[in-house]
């Protein structure tokens, strides 16, 4: 017990709020920036970014893995990797961040909004079988929470339709599995997030990843700025020179350093995060009936990537109520996605109106409660202690 924990014990402090996220170093994330700015190429392309880089294509089994500024960048290096045409679409969940769509839209596609399934909040398969046609390009989904979504089921749906591409966005499942194969192994490209609110973080980066080999050399010359420099790097050509449309999406090699340390100790952080889970888990689910929530679920056949732990309230009003007494007893939980199909920018964009019904009730009554690596014993109590408390007082007759 620390000396504020033994003060507040004895009521001469009030304890902290409880942040709903919170940043830890791990490892040797600063020892590792340091060597990265010493080392002269603190720019994309050097020693860390492709120490992290062998490091993720080894879990996935990926063919390359692109080190890049954000999941945003790396979802719209995906969509160039399409090259869309105009009356392409794209099918994504209503139920998901904003650039799960943008990056697509940005290339032309017109977006074509799925519903989600009540189980793991993915993509829905038998919304998805309705929106088929010969306009589809792509089908985006997302491991929301880092459970997997139905991928059997959406399997089944394309099954006919190799000409579709299924992509993962991955932001929230590196290090969870689906029947023993991990996310982001699943679709011909993946995007992850490193954002600071996810589990492995370097303030802002992400990564494609290509488990097609077809698509790596094309991929590399997008990803350097249109450039054919890696083959020039390898050897393979004399001088390099513009070839093809591209950006600049290479992450920085100082924040790579930082991921990497992060990385590195993956064992020791998803343990952590699978006792806050877990510790939710036992403090909450004796009073799930009695005081009418729902509990995330988990299907057997799938280990969570413990990206987050929410809950499902009965309806809009009480989630605010309940938010609210959560917020005014110094605990910070939050609400969740918008759906897009809904969004002034989503129906500006979308191909054809479709309707989202789970998305909508879900967005309504969905509660974030905290989660980060470090939430200890106390904070965890004082969290689900509020959280019951709020429920009990809002609680209607």
């Amino acid at each position: 017990m620390t000396e504020a924990d033994e003060l507040a014990d004895l009521g001469h402090v009030e304890l902290p709020d409880v942040e709903f996220n919170e940043t830890a170093i791990e490892g040797h994330e600063l020892e590792y920036v340091q060597s990265a700015i010493r080392g002269g190429h603190p720019s994309s392309g050097g020693e860390f970014a492709t120490r992290t880089a062998s490091l993720l294509a080894e879990h996935t089994g990926a063919a390359d893995v692109l080190m890049t500024t954000s999941c945003t960048a790396a979802l719209e290096l995906s969509a160039m990797l399409l090259d869309l045409s105009p009356g392409d679409t794209v099918i994504v969940p209503s139920f998901t961040f904003t650039t799960t769509a943008l990056a697509f839209a940005r290339q032309g596609a017109g977006l074509v909004f799925c519903d989600i399934e009540r189980e793991t909040l993915g993509l829905d398969p038998d919304h998805l079988a309705t929106l088929l046609d010969d306009s589809v390009r792509a089908v985006v989904v997302v491991h929301y929470a880092g459970i997997a979504c139905d991928v059997d089921g959406i399997r089944a749906v394309l099954a006919d339709r190799p000409d579709i591409v299924l992509i993962e966005d991955n932001a929230h499942g590196l290090f969870g599995s689906w029947q023993d194969q991990p996310l982001g192994s699943l679709g011909r490209l993946s995007a992850l997030s490193f954002h600071e609110t996810k589990n492995f973080v370097c303030g802002e980066g992400g990564a494609l990843v290509l488990n097609d080999p077809a698509d790596v050399d094309r991929a590399r010359v997008l990803y350097d700025k249109g450039t054919n420099r890696r083959a020039f790097m390898l050897g393979q050509v004399e001088k390099y020179t513009w070839k093809d449309t591209g950006s600049s999406f290479g992450l920085s090699d100082v924040l790579a350093a930082y991921l990497l340390a992060q990385l590195e100790k993956r064992d020791v952080i998803q343990g952590k995060r699978r006792a806050v889970h877990e510790g939710y888990l036992s403090r909450l689910t004796p009073y799930a009936d009695e005081l009418g929530f729902e509990l995330m679920r988990m299907p057997p056949d799938r280990e969570s990537a413990y990206h987050m732990f929410y809950v499902l309230l009965p309806d809009t009003s009480r989630r605010n109520d309940v938010l609210e007494a959560m917020r005014k007893s110094g605990v910070n939980a939050t609400f969740h996605y918008l759906p897009l199909h809904a969004s002034e920018a989503g129906r500006s964009f979308m191909s054809r109106p479709t309707e989202c019904p789970v998305s909508e009730d879900v967005s309504g009554r969905l509660l974030r409660l905290p989660f980060y690596n470090n939430l200890g014993e106390r904070d965890l109590d004082r969290s689900a202690e509020a959280f019951l408390g709020a429920m009990a007082a809002t609680q209607r007759v």
